[in-house]
């Protein structure tokens, strides 16, 4: 099998298991008990805090640590910016799941703005749509597009928030293998993380909050996380995370250099062999991500393709369930028959150069006996 769906996950580095093995086997106290081993496990935690800041550029105490990116967009949607008498947000419609249904479900009087063809907000757009709305508090866009990898003009979308008055919140997540996230969290005044995107533990995420930002408390009962989010800390899952966030982002360049060779070779390889029957999707893009639109295909097609060896996805893993046309492709212009023949491809650094070349020839073989 060749696993071509880092974007769904990646695989644990080693250096993050090696970090959290000793919080797992020895240093194992509640963070929140009063004596010594409780004590060691609140300085793990408390180290781990200042690793993620340091990495982003923030203040330890604006790191909140919650059980991954859904929660962190959960929170955000429902907590940042409430309270005040504009309680109103701007979104865009290409938002991961875990942000628009909370939206949907807390926010009244949401405004989404639209995209282009390539899946691009305009900064002008939102800036007349903040101007006509009056009274948002949050303008939230995500920075990498989950689906087709997409890249958003963060800077540009975050001063058109400010000059409104409102905050910015942007979806970081699939960001942090490619983006740096420092440039980020200085425009942003909330983002989101997931620790498996790079390599670190499952459940285990970050919701970034800039001092001075509302934020309302998401889970009560605890006074862990500043009060907000109470809960026994995962001290492990923080350690694990904070270790590989920081590898992830020394190593930045040579991710986009290697992932973007192999991605540009793998789909002109697919293109060139199938022509009109496959199209990329979206403009300016994350180096790892290839979505490709086919003439035919669906869910029968992934299915081919799984036997065929190649571990990819239909687009977000958590709604590949679903037998729902992608809300991505939808807002980028597509019908809802074309919007479910999209496929996700995501690389990452342990994919090599003959594995891709032979993926790409797996995937023209395969479409070619499916279309037959």
């Amino acid at each position: 099998m060749i696993y071509l769906d880092y974007a769904a996950t990646a695989p644990l580095r080693s250096e993050a298991l090696e970090a959290m093995l000793p919080v797992f086997q020895e240093n194992f106290g509640n963070a929140d008990s009063l004596h010594a081993v409780g004590r060691r496990a609140a300085a793990a935690l408390q180290g781990a805090r200042d690793a993620v800041a340091s990495v982003l550029g923030v203040q330890p105490s604006e790191v909140y640590f919650t059980s991954g990116g859904t929660e962190a967009d959960n929170w955000a949607a429902r907590g940042v910016a409430r309270g005040g008498a504009a309680d109103n947000i701007l979104l865009s419609p290409v938002e991961h799941a875990a942000f628009l249904a909370p939206v949907a479900a807390h926010r009244k009087n949401a405004v989404v703005c639209k995209v282009g063809a390539d899946g691009v907000v305009s900064p002008d757009h939102v800036r007349r749509l903040l101007t006509e709305s009056g009274g948002v508090s949050l303008v939230g866009v995500m920075a990498v597009n989950n689906e087709t990898g997409c890249v958003q003009p963060v800077a540009e979308l975050a001063a058109a928030a400010h000059e409104a008055g409102a905050y910015f919140f942007s979806d970081c997540v699939q960001a942090a293998p490619s983006c740096d996230l420092k440039e980020l969290a200085r425009h942003a005044d909330a983002l989101a993380l997931s620790a498996h995107k790079v390599g670190g533990p499952k459940g285990m995420g970050a919701l970034v909050v800039k001092k001075g930002v509302p934020l309302l408390p998401l889970i009560a009962g605890g006074e862990q996380e500043r009060g907000l989010r109470g809960g026994t800390s995962d001290v492990a899952g923080a350690v694990g995370f904070a270790r590989a966030l920081a590898l992830a982002q020394s190593e930045r360049e040579a991710f986009i250099r290697h992932t973007g060779s192999l991605r540009d070779a793998f789909e002109q390889r697919i293109l060139s062999e199938l022509g009109e029957e496959v199209k990329a999707d979206g403009g300016r893009r994350a180096p790892n991500i290839s979505h490709l639109t086919f003439a035919r295909g669906g869910t029968a097609f992934l299915s081919v393709l799984d036997l065929a060896g190649v571990a990819c996805s239909g687009g977000a893993a958590c709604s590949s369930h679903s037998a729902h046309p992608s809300h991505v492709l939808m807002a980028m212009g597509r019908s809802a028959e074309e919007a479910l023949r999209g496929v996700r491809f995501s690389f990452g650094m342990g994919v090599t150069q003959a594995q891709a070349e032979e993926a790409a020839e797996t995937v023209v073989s395969a479409y070619k006996k499916f279309t037959r």
